[in-house]
């Protein structure tokens, strides 16, 4: 239900209350009646609220607009004046019979007071209505209003982080018309070059007028990480540019085109930002052309923030360099150490500027160390923390070759911080901590397959609890108001070492259940060498005599591709899961199991493309799979399943012999395909549809005839 009715629907049932206790004997016939209407003019009420919270996060970055404001704003002061009308309303019918009795019989002298509450409510309504002046819903006036407004992108700076001197540097450089359209912010990793250029991002200079956008690109999207293969660099870089397209939003034209060449996104990025004045913050950037490639657009009045540690990068003559130095985070280091430990510099031990210069007062350091000790003000224990960091940086794993030589020792004492943070930490939080090793963390991760890996080493129920305790001890960083979580680069080169031992906590020491249940997630979000492992467990479970671990890896395949969907391999995924499912769709779709048999459509469903159906459906045409399906379609009620299994059935008819087209035709049960046409199935019409396209493909007249005599027409 859209706003406009709504309110009407409100003001039907506060005429038809009104009218209700207009007289004595109507009072006394309908006084029963007006809390159940009350209850619905509640839900009317709520629904609006509803469209508000809706509004607002659909147009999240059009809110800059007063005319847009305006009107959620007044939408807003209508629920306010409606609800202190309708809780007067129900404290006066909520009384027993006998007091409603007699209280009509008072109303018929007296006035009644629930008839001018409601005459109030009434009033409200077309006070808002008429000051609003609709002729349509007020969520198509809204989006009216909203469609002429152009985007006013957002980036959001990070919190507890102490605004840097040097930001106000970086924001008067962004001022001047004469500075170039390329500002290189270049430090150690981990000393705050990502805080700074947000914090920049975040207070934009008036002259943006289409705001600030974040694009992450990470050592994943490097020559390095791609071991040379310059065609897998090109694909992973034309990934990251194509998700810039889609965030100032040119996704249409990206659908449209197609494009996947390196040139081709080019050419759209000058096209996407022409005209356009937007300050775009280029993070983690490992290549030199990536820089290039941005510097080089014309005809707009963009400015690129880019925040490297890669030393190659400096050597762009054509850029304005600011580096962050030691120097520059001694002033914050305080400052951040205060903010994780939730002490006042009153109550901080006189050691800890000892841990400061300890940790070399870089930012990172600092903040896992002060969570680690949130609250504590006993002397002898940041003594004995300074102590066990020295001995864990001393034996941490030393820094991979990427790490330039000036990181070397930044890295170790990093990494030193991280293992007495684990060390100080609940034994639950460290397992899934660890267990986090065998996560890719070149993209963001969403929150359902992190709470997979902790399903296989813990109670579920406690999830919430145990991953908030990494989010506070700087170990794990969550989006703002999604679900949506990634790792420091830092902590991210940490968890390298630890893949092992999450391997072997996850795939080799876990039952066959809870293998079969977690592989799939790490084949989809794993490291490249965990897949392997997992692909291996998939297979396995796939062919087990055990139905019960077929059941569960399916169950699991579909859940993981389904939270897939935002990240940038999600074709190759799709195409390596058809690969795994393909040539044992025969076996599956077989079984006598029917809860294996529809997990199997449902799957294939989910997962295959029509060439795929193409390729492996034909081989089911001699294994009975005809009849095992349409026999489970005979006793099944569940709208799921009957249309996951007539789409297989209408694939094998599209895609089979004229012999299967037959058979299939003969089958099917098209009058359960009717039911599902009903108005009250509407979220199962387009599965239908698909079915019914497929089998008139393949049927031609045939089918439409059956349709017809199914009363499909």
């Amino acid at each position: 239900m859209d706003a406009l009715q709504v309110v009407s629907s409100a003001m039907q049932i506060v005429s038809s209350m009104v009218a209700a206790i207009g007289s004595l004997e109507q009072a006394s016939r309908n006084l029963d009646d007006a809390p159940k209407r009350i209850r619905i003019l509640e839900e009317f009420v709520s629904e609006l609220e509803n469209l508000v919270l809706k509004t607002r996060q659909k147009h999240v970055y059009k809110l800059h607009d007063s005319r847009l404001e305006r009107q959620i704003q007044s939408l807003n002061n209508l629920i306010d004046r409606l609800h202190p009308n309708i809780t007067k309303a129900k404290r006066i019918v909520s009384k027993s019979k006998f007091k409603n009795f007699a209280k009509v019989v008072w109303n018929s002298m007296a006035g009644d007071p629930l008839a001018k509450i409601l005459l109030s409510i009434q009033y409200d309504l077309k006070w808002w209505l008429e000051s609003q002046n609709l002729s349509r819903d007020v969520e198509n006036v809204i989006e009216r209003t909203a469609r002429n407004i152009p985007s006013r992108l957002k980036v959001n700076s990070d919190q507890g982080y102490p605004i840097l001197g040097k930001c106000s540097f970086v924001q008067n450089m962004l001022e001047k018309d004469d500075t170039h359209h390329v500002i290189l912010i270049v430090g150690l990793s981990g000393i705050g070059k990502t805080c700074l250029a947000r914090q920049v991002a975040s207070d934009l200079p008036s002259k943006f007028v289409d705001g600030a956008i974040e694009l992450r690109f990470g050592q994943w999207c490097s020559r390095a990480a791609c071991n040379g293969n310059k065609a897998e660099y090109q694909r992973r870089l034309t990934r990251k540019l194509t998700k810039f397209l889609v965030q100032i939003g040119s996704q249409k034209k990206m659908q449209d085109e197609h494009c996947r060449d390196l040139e081709d996104i080019g050419y759209l990025l000058q096209e996407a930002l022409y005209g356009k004045s937007i300050l775009v913050l280029l993070d983690d950037v490992w290549e030199q052309d990536i820089v290039e490639r941005f510097a080089k657009l014309y005809d707009n009045n963009c400015k690129y923030l880019v925040t490297t540690r890669n030393e190659s990068i400096y050597e762009i003559t054509e850029a304005e360099k600011v580096e962050l130095s030691k120097d520059d985070i001694m002033e914050i280091s305080k400052a951040v150490l205060l903010h994780h430990t939730f002490l006042t510099e009153d109550q901080l031990p006189e050691v800890a500027e000892m841990l400061l210069e300890r940790c070399g007062h870089h930012p990172l350091t600092v903040a896992v160390m002060g969570k680690a000790l949130r609250k504590e003000v006993r002397a002898e224990k940041w003594e004995k923390a300074i102590s066990d960091l020295s001995t864990y940086a001393t034996s941490a794993p030393g820094p991979i070759l990427y790490v330039n030589e000036k990181e070397a020792e930044t890295t170790v004492t990093i990494f030193g911080s991280l293992e007495f943070s684990l060390e100080v930490m609940p034994e639950d939080s460290r397992k899934l901590f660890i267990a986090f090793a065998s996560l890719s963390w070149a993209e963001p991760l969403p929150e359902a397959c992190l709470e997979a890996i902790w399903s296989v080493i813990g109670q579920e129920n406690l999830f919430p609890l145990t991953v908030c305790k990494l989010v506070e001890g700087s170990l794990l960083m969550k989006t703002d108001a999604t679900s949506i979580y990634q790792v420091h680069d830092m902590v991210s080169l940490y968890l390298n070492s630890k893949e092992n031992d999450s391997v072997i906590m996850l795939l080799t020491e876990s039952t066959a259940e809870k293998s079969a249940f977690i592989s799939p997630w790490l084949f989809i979000f794993g490291k490249n060498a965990v897949k392997i492992v997992s692909e291996q467990k998939i297979e396995s479970a796939l062919g087990s005599s055990e139905e019960k671990q077929a059941i569960i890896v399916l169950e699991s395949i579909i859940q993981a591709f389904m939270s897939s969907e935002l990240i940038s391999e999600i074709e190759a995924t799709r195409a390596s899961l058809s690969r795994i499912l393909g040539p044992k769709i025969g076996d599956l779709m077989s079984a006598e199991s029917q809860s294996l048999v529809a997990l199997s459509a449902k799957a294939i469903i989910s997962i295959f493309t029509k060439a795929d159906f193409s390729n492996y459906l034909p081989s089911l045409e001699t294994t009975g799979a005809v009849d095992n399906l349409a026999d489970i379609l005979q006793v099944c009620d569940d709208p799921m399943v009957q249309t996951n299994i007539s789409t297989v059935l209408a694939k094998l008819a599209e895609f089979g012999t004229p012999g299967t087209v037959d058979k299939v035709l003969q089958r099917i049960p098209l009058s359960q395909l009717a039911d599902l046409l009903s108005p009250s199935a509407e979220e199962w019409h387009d599965s239908v549809f698909t079915t019914l396209i497929s089998l008139m493909k393949a049927g031609k007249s045939k089918a439409v005839e059956k349709m017809f005599a199914s009363e499909l027409d």
